[in-house]
Order: structure tokens, then sequence, then C-alpha cells
């Protein structure tokens, strides 16, 4: 009896798996390769021979050779071959290594950008060959970046420490983290006065108005609240003015990483990998792309559900085709497979991001939003001060914010006053305060400063953050990504050797130069060749440096504790330390604190788990540790607790009771009543503080960390929340007076 062969179709991931099993019949057999099944072997410099055409050799990605054997036996039975990898670059070029791996002949190609019945079948009606320009592509980009890795790599541990490294999108990165680093290492704050009136009209609500004038001079400051004291206040004038706020484009890859970062506090990594659970269970389209463009069907989908939904005057269809200039190959926005469903995913997570995206995709195709802006100017009757200014708004139309309205902020309301209505001066106070110095670029934050210039592409943002974090080069806290020593010197080091490689211009031209081989207007060799002949040269030309060893001069107030003398500053795996100036005559070491290194002891065992509690110290000062530290490189161990030790804390008293209450951090105070989600209190760079979902607030001086409730918490967050939306209504008036 002769058994009827079946199609194979290969897929990567086991979830992609079970959904297009689904949607296909019996005649059909579907196995995954869970991811890449070959790459450059690791640790191989002849991975890539340079004097043959830059031939890469190959290897099966360990752990995986059960995979191609099973995927060999499947295409041994199968009648037809179908390789329905990711349609991107990267997905091409899987679906070229399984076929080479697994010896398959007449394998057929095929794409969809959304997991659903009607795309996987339409998609097995049209197959195609494997896209040899998309391939080499990827393969240019996967060589080039061994090549530059490990050539300069390798001159690092020379000069610099053994283990570090470069890459050539994360050292850009890098770069852009360390310049801002130095902006606000380098800042001189400035004093200046905010001077604030409490109006009131005739028998109407009373408002705070804002002096347009901000002294850097106290007795300047002093002096304009004395005169507003003195006389009889009025409004100047009345100003309104309907303002058009028109909806966004529907999410690209990093919209998307912004937009969850800022909404829902998830990291670029982490909203991809929900992105990615969506996607393979056939509720959203693909997640890597930067085309805001939507398929006709969608825009006839969304037009209806408008309509149905919102009513006909919310209905305004757009085109959106703009891309970035780093545009990959022509995908759809992300949006969801269906707009019949506002909710999807099988945890709250994966819940909210669908939301997110719904709700852009939604407001995308509808009206513009209109919005009426009082501005209230007030002033002496003489009219002797700086204008002072109020704004309020109301929504004269929701439009899109009808579908989305997390994008719409709160309304602030104004009473109806004319010009030259008096108005009592009910008090007026002023307020000391500084500039402040930029702030630290946030995980969401550098994906859009990446996209702006051009660094890197749309599957690559969280994965760039990501090792720069394992590296140990970032650290990131609150929300804030954070040079470390380490990432310092080495940025450093690259920017002053080999800055032509590292720049915004060599970076965005190489990715331009990766598009053209897409597209069949560039080729492997000729790219490679352009770029690794200089390369090399720059590399060998950097041999002769001398290793370095010292950072610069210590304080001369820190003396060697073993022989007196004067200390250097040197880099460690921990980050910067002082070291005797004789090592290696002399071992003595302090950290940057003058406290003495002494070898990983610990100071004791946790009261209640018996763990080894360690003092160590760390970029930003001591922080004892919970348990030991994981070996270098071991990625998959779980890091040890740590908390930081308060300045003020003298550490040669510090006692298990103290270590274990620093342990204690970060505290669970309990849920936020409005969102469910927990507030936390813990003490981190800039001192104690307490957080729930992406609103960080520090403590007063009067909390204490370890005692704080969770009204008090809630109190401080609404103030600092209040405080955020006036510093962005500020904003914006300022903005639209400049527009």
């Amino acid at each position: 009896m002769t058994t009827t062969k079946k199609n194979l179709v290969i897929v990567e991931s086991p979830a992609k798996e079970k959904t297009i099993k689904k949607y296909l019949g019996s005649d059909f057999i579907v196995k995954a390769s869970v991811g890449h099944i070959r790459d450059l072997p690791k640790k191989n410099a002849d991975a890539v021979e340079i004097d043959n055409d830059f031939k890469p050799h190959y290897q099966i990605t360990p752990g995986k050779e059960h995979v191609v054997e099973g995927i060999k036996e499947a295409v041994s039975k199968a009648k037809d071959v179908y390789l329905a990898t990711d349609p991107d670059r990267e997905g091409e070029a899987i679906a070229w290594h399984v076929r080479e791996a697994a010896g398959i002949k007449n394998a057929k190609r095929i794409v969809f950008n959304e997991i659903t019945k009607d795309a996987v079948q339409e998609a097995i009606k049209h197959p195609r060959n494997i896209d040899h320009n998309l391939k080499e592509a990827q393969e240019t980009r996967r060589v080039l970046d061994r090549l530059f890795g490990y050539d300069l790599s390798g001159l690092i541990w020379k000069k610099l420490r053994y283990g570090l490294s470069a890459g050539r999108v994360q050292s850009p990165a890098l770069r852009i983290l360390a310049e801002r680093e130095r902006e606000i290492q380098a800042f001189v704050p400035t004093p200046f006065w905010v001077i604030t009136a409490d109006l009131k009209p005739k028998k109407k609500a009373g408002f705070v108005a804002v002096c347009s004038e901000e002294p850097t001079d106290e007795k300047k400051a002093k002096d304009i609240v004395a005169t507003a004291k003195k006389k009889d206040w009025h409004v100047k004038d009345v100003k309104e003015q309907t303002v058009t706020r028109k909806p966004r484009p529907p999410f690209i890859t990093s919209t998307l990483q912004q937009a969850a970062s800022s909404r829902l506090g998830f990291s670029p990594s982490r909203t991809m990998r929900l992105a990615q659970k969506l996607y393979e269970a056939g509720h959203i389209t693909y997640m890597r792309t930067d085309s805001t463009n939507l398929a006709k069907e969608a825009i006839t989908q969304i037009t209806s559900l408008i309509k149905k939904q919102y009513g006909e005057e919310y209905l305004e269809t757009h085109t959106y085709t703009k891309k970035s200039k780093s545009a990959q190959e022509a995908h759809e926005a992300i949006r969801p497979t269906t707009f019949s469903k506002d909710k999807a995913g099988n945890n709250p997570d994966q819940q909210k991001v669908y939301q997110l995206i719904w709700q852009r995709t939604v407001a995308s195709q509808m009206a513009s939003a209109k919005i009426t802006r009082t501005t209230i100017v007030s002033n002496t009757v003489d009219n002797d001060l700086p204008d002072f200014r109020v704004t309020g708004s109301q929504i004269a139309f929701d439009g899109w914010f009808k579908a989305d309205p997390g994008a719409r902020g709160e309304e602030t309301e104004v009473p109806g006053v004319e010009a030259g209505e008096p108005l009592d001066l009910k008090d007026i106070s002023t307020e000391g305060k500084e500039t402040q110095p930029p702030s630290h670029y946030s995980e969401a934050g550098l994906v859009k400063e990446l996209e702006k210039r051009g660094i890197g592409r749309p599957s690559t943002y969280a994965s760039i953050i990501q090792t720069l974090q394992d590296r140990e080069y970032v650290l990131s806290e609150s929300k804030a990504l954070i040079p470390t020593d380490t990432g310092m010197v080495v940025s450093d080091f690259l920017e002053s050797h080999f800055m032509e490689y590292i720049n915004d211009d060599f970076t965005s031209q190489m990715e331009q130069k990766l598009d053209d081989i897409a597209e069949g207007n560039g080729d492997y060799v000729g790219t490679l060749n352009e770029f690794y002949k200089p390369f090399l040269k720059t590399v060998k030309s950097k041999e002769d440096i001398e290793k370095i060893t010292n950072l610069g001069k210590a304080d001369k107030k820190f003396k060697c504790p073993k022989c007196g003398k004067s200390m250097v500053i040197k880099l460690g795996r921990g980050g910067k330390f002082l070291s005797c100036s004789t090592f290696p005559d002399c071992d003595g070491a302090l950290t940057l604190e003058g406290m003495e290194i002494k070898e990983d002891e610990p100071i004791g065992q946790h009261s209640k788990t018996g763990e080894n509690i360690y003092l160590l110290t760390g970029r930003f000062g001591p922080y004892v540790q919970l348990g030991e530290s994981p070996e270098k490189g071991d990625k998959k161990a779980e890091k040890p607790k740590r908390a930081s030790v308060p300045k003020e804390m003298d550490l040669e008293k510090l006692t298990m009771k103290d270590a274990e209450k620093y342990l204690s951090l970060p505290r669970d105070l309990g849920d936020h009543p409005k969102t469910g989600e927990p507030v936390k209190a813990s003490i981190g760079r800039f001192g104690p503080y307490v957080w729930h979902n992406d609103v960080y607030a520090s403590l007063k001086k009067d909390d204490d960390v370890y005692t704080v409730k969770l009204d008090r918490a809630l109190e401080i967050l609404k103030e600092k929340e209040k405080r955020q939306k006036a510093k962005e209504k500020k904003q914006k008036e300022k903005e639209q007076e400049g527009k």
C-alpha cells in the first residue's frame, strides 16, 4: 500500500507552527527550525576566508543538530517543501540556511505579513524562489559585523582590558550615551526664580498665572513681588485659538517601542517579545517594519468600524506612505489582523500591547481633534511688570482621541474673562530653582535617536540596548541608560582612535549599502572589500599604541593604604578604582570613595536565609550584595540582589542589621487604586524614591523609604505627575508660540 506524501511547511517558531497547522489541511505537515540553525563559529578566526572573496564557513548552531536531523527526515518524506520564515532579510537568510543545511531541492519560498487563514492559504498559492538579494544583504551584515567586532575587540583586549568588545552598531549607540554623559558631567547649573500669582476675577473662579520672565537674580525676583503687591491688577489680554491635532501614523517598530515605554513602562525588548507572541498567534501583522502603509482591506475594515462605532463625522481616511531613511522591505505597518477584536492576547501584558496597536491603527483613519486654547495675560494696571500668563484648553471636537483616549491628555479650565477686567491679587510667591542638565536617554529615547540617525534597523534596536547592558557598558536605572566606567573608557578609546568607523555618517551609509544589496544594486564582495581593507589598515596602525593602564592621577588626598605613596586611577572589572602608583611593587588599592579594597569575603550571613552578604563597591559607590556574583559571561545566571549603601553611612560602622535593611528594598507598598499595578519604594543613585509604572518621584526629607505607606506614596506620585504635566504643557505652549 502506497502512502500519499504530504507537503512540508517550515517556519521558525513552535508557536507559529501551532497557529499555521490550524489553517492548512491534512495534506500539510508544519515543522519549526526554532530560530537560526546555522551561524559563523563564535571563536574561530577562520570563520570568514578574507582572501577567498570573504567566503563564510557556517556551522550548525550548537544544540540544533537534532532539529536539522528532524527537518531532513521530514523533507525525505515530503512531496513539496515550503520555507515560510519571516518576511524580512533575516527570515530570507534563515530560509536559505534551512535549505542548505537540510539539502532541500526545489524548495518553495512563501511569505505572509500576517498569520491568518486567508494570508497563509494565499501564500501557498504563490510560492517563489529564495530572494538572493535579501539573503545576500543579511549575509553581508553578518560577515561585516563579525569582521568589525573580531578585529577591533582583539585590539581593545590588548590596549584596555581582556574581555572587552566593540560592535559595528553597538559602539555608535554607546558613543551617543557617552556624549550625553559628558554633557551632564560638564553641566553648570544656573539659578533662576519662578514667580506665580494667585489671581481672582470678581464673582468668578480664580487662577494661578506664571510670570513670563524667570529672573536669574533673586533681588530682581523680589522687586517684581514687591511691586506686584502695591499695585492693582487687571486682565491685560485674552488670546484664544483653535488648534488642530492630526492623528498619528500607524505603528512601525520604533514608534511601538517608544509608545509602549511611555504608556506602559515596557522596555523595547519586552515590547518586542510581547509583539512576537501576538504575531505568532495571528493577532497582529509582522512587527519588524518601518513602513506606515496600511493594506486596502485593513482600511476598509477600519472605515466600517469607525462609521458604526463612532459616527460618520469621525471618519477621515489618511494615507501614510512616508518611510524612515532606513526603510527596509515594503511591509505594512503593525496593525491588528482583524479590527472586530479590540482585545487579544494570552496575558495582561500582551493584551495591553494589542490594545495600544488597535487604538493607534483605528485612530490613524479618524478626523483631527480640535482643541480650543485660551491664554489669559495678566499684569498690573500700569503694565509695569513682565506679563503673567495661564493657558487653559478645552476639547472642541475629540476626533481621533475617541479611539485613542490615552493620547488626549488632561484639559485645563480657565475662567471666562475679558480684557480690562479687574483682578484681585490674592497671593504672589517666588521659588528659587536651578537649570537642569540634559537628561540621560531612556531606552525609548535611544531608540528614537538611533532611528533618527539611521543607525541599525527595526529588528536590531532592542538587541543593541540589551547587548550594551549584557556587556555592562550601560546600566538601566529608573529607566535612564547610564554608561558605566567601563563603557565610558571603551567609548573614549574608540572615539579617539576609530571615530571614522563609529560616527553617524559611516554607520548610516553602511546601512544604505546593505539596502542597495537587498534591492539588487550592490554586491557582497564589493561592499566588504570597500570596508575591510582600509579598516584593517587602521586597526594595524594602532598596534603601537601604548597599553592604557592608568586613567590619570588620583587626587592628592588619596594615599596608598600599604606604602603611603600616591595613587592612580585604573579600570577593573567592577569599574574604576585607585591603585598604588608603584604597582606591581605594591598592590595597595582603594575604591574611588577611599575605602580599602579587600578580598571578596562576606561580612556576614542573612538572619533569615543564611546567604552570605558582601560589601562591595561599584560605579555609584558602595553597596551590599546578597549571595555571590555569577561567573563573568554567564548570561543565564540570576543576578544577586543588591542595594546601595547611603552616602552618609560610615562603612566602618555598618552592621548586618543595616545591610539586611538595605536589602529589603525595593518595598512593595501595595497596588495603585486606579491601575491595580504595584507601587514600590527604593533608593537609587539620586536618593530614596517611589514609583508606579513609568512615574518615579523622590521622597521628601521627612519621608523614610523603609516606613513610607501607600497613601503617602500616592500623594508624592500625584504631585510629581502634576509637575510633569505642567512642564509638558509649558513646553507645548513654547512650541506653539514658536510656530
